[in-house]
């Protein structure tokens, strides 16, 4: 008898992937901020933001502020917070404004402060899209918010939203109103960006069906799809009889034959339509 092979993964190799993730993030971010945000005085929120801000009042070096501004945050975390952020944490503190002093005197790709805002937002939303892949963070602004939420019982995305929404508005003001809005362009094409990361581009159907003839339908998505099925128990709620509901999750480009195979088994039935952003298990991504 063969030995079934283990398909576990390695810790050792998980953990170094994971300070790769943090520390290539660190520096997407970094060179997105220099290339895009900073010759753009796109100031999106952030420490990149203040640094952004004071670069521009002060003459003072983003890199020295990010560094000032990162590691008294990284130390309130920990003090606060709990040693949960840990070295990988830590790592992309120090490594991101490493990267942006390095690359400090790199030509801007753009000085459009559009296409800055844009591809800036862009930037950072990848890198730090891969830093959670990391589980773990760049640090900054985002620990002020953890400590904002812990101490004054706002929601986590409420505290963010202040303090993003701040420095937002201390660049309208020091600059002038369409920095601002460029700024919340960038701050929103980060979050979309980060999404999308995090989620996956793949996107899957999740579709509820109710039929009569709920045999024929998961025999014919059974055999002619090759998707699982799941029935769940539901009562009419005029009726109060039992319709049970069948629940099938499948690649968008199944959706079409899914349809036409639901309506010439039972046009009739009743068919709920969602999108599933991210499926894990048999048949789709693995967990």
């Amino acid at each position: 008898m063969k030995k079934r092979r283990n398909h576990q993964s390695n810790p050792k190799i998980e953990r170094v992937l994971e300070y790769v993730y943090v520390l290539v993030g660190s520096g997407i971010v970094a060179i997105a901020f220099n290339q895009f945000l900073l010759p753009n005085r796109v100031a999106s929120g952030g420490v990149s933001g203040i640094s952004t801000i004071l670069d521009a009042v002060l003459n003072w070096e983003p890199a020295y502020v990010q560094w000032t501004l990162n590691i008294p945050l990284f130390i309130a975390g920990v003090v606060l917070l709990g040693g949960q952020y840990g070295i990988k944490t830590l790592a992309g503190t120090l490594f991101l404004p490493l990267v942006v002093f390095l690359t400090k005197d790199f030509e801007p790709w753009t000085h459009d402060p559009l296409l800055g805002s844009l591809f800036g937002g862009i930037g950072v939303g990848l890198g730090l899209g891969i830093a959670f892949l990391g589980n773990a963070s760049t640090g900054g602004t985002d620990l002020a918010a953890q400590i904002m939420h812990k101490y004054t019982g706002l929601s986590l995305g409420t505290c963010v939203a202040l303090i993003d929404g701040l420095i937002v508005f201390t660049a309208a003001i020091v600059f002038d109103v369409e920095r601002g809005l460029y700024a919340l362009i960038g701050l929103y094409v980060t979050s979309k960006t980060i999404d999308l990361v995090q989620v996956g581009i793949g996107r899957s159907k999740m579709a509820m069906i109710i039929t009569a003839h709920q045999a024929e339908v998961r025999e014919a998505i059974l055999n002619k799809i090759d998707r699982g099925v799941t029935k769940l128990s539901a009562y009419g709620g005029y009726t109060d009889q039992e319709r049970p509901i069948l629940m099938c999750v499948v690649d968008q480009t199944e959706f079409t034959k899914l349809k036409q195979l639901v309506k010439t088994i039972d046009p009739a039935a009743f068919v709920i339509v969602m999108d599933a952003s991210e499926v894990l298990g048999e048949g789709f991504k693995r967990v």
